[in-house]
């Protein structure tokens, strides 16, 4: 199926073209067997444009205030996404800080192993062939940060993930 208004090939039962954005005649794909309301992309589309180096130039800028608002909104985002699958719930990041300190940094550990393994399990559900999980959390960060640069593969491993994620929230809800 083409869109009508650039022509560009988007799926069947689109409401919308993902391209352009012009809306598609829902009638005519009823009358081809191939509407179907699960095919509406939700109103709000998360980003899906983030990258460690821009994360790393913006914190620097704004003393690390960019930072935490990027962790906070990722884990608004996975809570989105993947609480209707799995039925958890991921604890807010500043929660998560708030706790950290309370269990002198065990909390953090145990945070970001289970955040790790949840966005991992959403990547491979969503179909997507990229290996990320908790493993990702222990060898990269942990034991990579000992070469300096693990928790920076670390948080574009996890970065990536979390575009692919939410690239297919956009599309298929």
């Amino acid at each position: 199926m083409n869109c009508k208004n650039c022509g560009v090939e988007i799926r069947e039962g689109a409401q919308y073209c993902t391209s352009c954005g012009a809306e598609q005649n829902a009638m005519e794909n009823a009358e081809q067997n191939t509407y179907s309301p699960q095919y509406y992309a939700p109103a709000l589309q998360l980003p899906i444009n983030r990258s460690l180096v821009k994360m790393i130039f913006l914190s620097l800028i704004t003393f690390g205030i960019y930072g935490i608002v990027i962790w906070t909104k990722i884990v608004g985002e996975i809570n989105i996404v993947a609480s209707r699958y799995d039925g958890k719930r991921t604890c807010p990041y500043f929660a998560t800080l708030w706790l950290t300190m309370i269990t002198y940094g065990i909390f953090a550990f145990v945070w970001q192993h289970k955040f790790s393994a949840r966005v991992g399990a959403e990547v491979k559900r969503r179909g997507y062939n990229y290996d990320f999980g908790a493993a990702d959390f222990w060898l990269w960060c942990v034991l990579g940060s000992l070469i300096i640069i693990g928790p920076f593969v670390y948080c574009h491993k996890l970065m990536k993930s979390m575009n692919m994620i939410n690239a297919s929230y956009n599309i298929y809800g």
